[in-house]
């Protein structure tokens, strides 16, 4: 635990061992409010095959068809109302 100042900005110093053990070689830091407290996150890029088979979807769509799996992912009443 360290105890630190906040500056006439805002502003708060991170420990120089943290930011190199924690943040690494992070571009920025998300900071997240949990009620009374606030979290500090390193961000990192991420490689868009990270997020590949992340998600499953279940779509009565022919895959084929974009416009129809676009129609049934933002409007999936609309989608179905179509099928019929």
């Amino acid at each position: 635990m360290e105890e630190r100042r906040i500056d006439a900005q805002g502003r708060i110093s991170l420990p120089v061992d943290w930011r190199r053990e924690v943040l690494g070689d992070a571009c920025g830091v998300i900071i997240v409010r949990r009620g009374d407290e606030l979290v500090v996150r390193p961000k990192r890029s991420r490689k868009p095959s990270e997020f590949f088979d992340s998600i499953e979807v279940d779509l009565e769509s022919d895959l084929s068809d974009w416009h129809s799996v676009k129609r049934e992912l933002l409007n999936p009443r609309e989608a179905q109302e179509c099928a019929s």
